[in-house]
This record gives C-alpha cells, structure tokens and sequence, in this order.
C-alpha cells in the first residue's frame, strides 16, 4: 500500500512540474537536412550502406569506438548519460577509459546536475574534447519523448525510461532528420561493444514499445543491422535513396 501511494504521488509531483515548466525538448546546433546515424553500443553494428559526408552521426556514450573502422574520425554530436562523467560502476569507467583523448562535435550530456563548471571540470579530467556541451535536463527529456512519439512517460523508474540510444533516436526525428539509421542498437542484447562484463540492458520493454509506436507514427526508422531487423522488425537500410 505505501509503495503504491508512494508511486501515485511521485507520478503526480511529475506531472504538476512537467506542466508547470511545459518544457521545449533539446535543439540540434542546425537541423538535420539528411540521414542521421544514431550509433550506440550493442556488441554488434554495421556501417550503414552508402554512408557519406552528407548524413550526420550521433554516437552514444562510448559507442564512438566502432566509429574507427568505419573511417571516421569522430562523430557530429554526442549523447552521454549524466554517470558517464563522475560514475565509479564498471560501464563508467570503461566510458572514461575509451572515449580519453577523443573529440566529438556538439556533447548533450543527459540528466547532469551540478553545474556547468564540474561538467567541463569532469570532461577534462579524461582529456574528452568537443565544440560545445548542452546539458539535457529531465523533463526536456520528457518532452523530447512526449512530442515525437505521443506518449507521456514521466520516467518513475529505470526500467520504464527509454535508454539514451531511443533518446538519440527521438532526438534525430524532432531535428528533422529525413532517414534515423540506427547501428549498435538492438533492445535484446547483451553486453556493450567498449567491454566485457555482459551487463544486460534496462529499458528492453520500453525500448521496443517505443520503436513499434514510432513505425506505427510513420517515422522513417530503418537499421543497419541485420540482427535487429529481424528481432526487432525494422526495415533494413539499403541506402540514400529510401528517404523521404
């Protein structure tokens, strides 16, 4: 009985403060004019087919490592979770560890909550260059996902909030991306491609729920993984003329 009242007056706090801020979700620098590569960390991706300077790539937390044998050298914008920064658990660290001395374009950092001084105090301690930081606070998060895919989700705990890769995703479609590819994005594996502990993923249900809700919407969505099209069923992408 607690834990159920103490659910219900969460989900109300939330929703009162969501409304009250009506918050606008987070920008892209400039829109998207063509596809977008959301690349996250699944064990196994693929470069997408056709890939060129046209489409622009958006990496997750350590994702960019697959990046250097697709021959790029770093990707156009950056989503990172707030404990990628600071966080002592071994997906952290590991995060650290890979992206030191690496660069990105724009870093969104999702969540982050002690000020913009300890942000890029935190990034310079592991060398993690890019041309400019925004911070991504929860209920622009919300937002991002209530106005793309029409569901409300007020994210009252781990397992019923959309991993940063679905963030990355609703983030390309809000900035007008004409085609999302995703790579290194598959809501039922295990494991991530920048270590080896095997952690299974959160956020499996609400991933998937999210994904069928965007293709029912009419987004284009496709990947480029062969895996994922059959797990998830998305379609996959054969190259720049499919969009649009």
């Amino acid at each position: 009985m607690l834990t159920t009242f103490a659910a219900a007056k969460k989900y109300i706090f939330r929703r009162i403060k969501y409304l009250l801020r009506n918050p606008t979700p987070p920008t892209s620098p400039t829109p998207f004019a063509g596809p977008v590569v959301v690349l996250g960390s699944a064990p196994a991706s693929h470069k997408p087919i056709g890939l060129d300077a046209t489409y622009r790539i958006i990496s997750v937390n350590a994702s960019q490592l697959a990046l250097q044998s697709w021959g790029v050298d770093a990707p156009d914008i950056t989503l990172m979770g707030y404990n990628e920064i600071e966080g002592t658990n071994k997906s952290a660290v590991e995060t650290r560890r890979v992206l030191t001395g690496k660069r990105t374009g724009s870093l969104y950092v999702l969540a982050w909550r002690h000020g913009r001084e300890r942000l890029e105090a935190g990034l310079e301690a592991f060398g993690y260059r890019c041309t400019e930081v925004h911070i991504i606070d929860r209920y622009q998060r919300i937002a991002l996902v209530h106005k793309v895919s029409g569901h409300l989700n007020l994210e009252l705990d781990a397992e019923t909030k959309c991993s940063n890769g679905i963030v990355a995703v609703l983030f390309a479609l809000y900035n007008g991306s004409k085609a999302v590819i995703i790579s290194g994005i598959n809501p039922h594996s295990i494991g991530h491609v920048y270590n080896s502990a095997n952690l299974e993923r959160k956020h499996v249900r609400t991933d998937s729920e999210t994904l069928a809700r965007l293709v029912r919407r009419g987004y284009p969505i496709y990947t480029a993984d062969p895996q994922v099209a059959e797990d998830v069923g998305l379609p996959l992408w054969q190259g720049n003329g499919q969009d649009g």
